[in-house]
């Protein structure tokens, strides 16, 4: 995918998928009976301006700067508006395999890299209101839905346990993960 057509993409899906339709996929699930447990220990995210400045300005999400501008989408994450970014700290890319989180960060590898990035990322602001007590699939930037489960003490993106949520950027939210999210339809390269 190339810059321009991830231009048209998030273009096309601020058109086409307005949270109306993404409240209408997402199961109401009725809140838990017990007190929600704290969060586990996160990064301390703390709001800087957009979504690329406030990760650029913690430690803890330098594997994810350097992805996003090795798929020339920081740029992107920095100016559009209305956007949810998943953002996978340090840890969560380092439980891939070294060898490919290298290739990933390759330029021949750059459209995968992007099409992982973009699964990352949701045009809407999505603030955790919206999914307390609710399960279901949301579509992403690259095309693939995630699925989110509110329904539990910590909130859930597909596998991934949300470690820190609703820090606002000028330009939407970002959401503390785990793990890296992969879309189903990607072949990780090893080298």
């Amino acid at each position: 995918m190339t810059f321009r057509a991830l231009m048209l993409a998030v273009s096309v899906l601020a058109l086409s998928a307005p949270f109306a339709a993404v409240a209408q996929t997402m199961d109401a699930a009725p809140p838990a009976a017990a007190a929600p447990a704290a969060l586990p220990a996160s990064p301390n995210l703390a709001p800087a301006g957009d979504i690329v400045a406030t990760l650029k300005a913690n430690p803890h999400f330098a594997t994810l700067i350097k992805a996003l501008a090795a798929a020339n989408l920081d740029g992107v994450l920095a100016a559009t508006p209305d956007l949810t970014l998943f953002a996978p700290t340090d840890e969560a890319f380092s439980a891939l395999p070294p060898a490919t989180l290298e290739a990933l960060l390759k330029i021949d590898n750059a459209p995968i890299l992007q099409k992982i990035l973009a699964y990352h990322l949701i045009h809407l602001n999505l603030d955790s209101s919206k999914i307390k007590g609710a399960k279901g699939p949301v579509t992403t930037v690259e095309g693939q839905p995630v699925q989110i489960d509110g329904s539990g003490a910590t909130p859930l993106v597909n596998n991934a346990d949300v470690i820190e949520l609703d820090v606002k950027a000028t330009n939407g939210y970002i959401y503390v993960i785990d793990k890296v999210l992969l879309p189903p339809d990607v072949t990780l390269p090893s080298s």
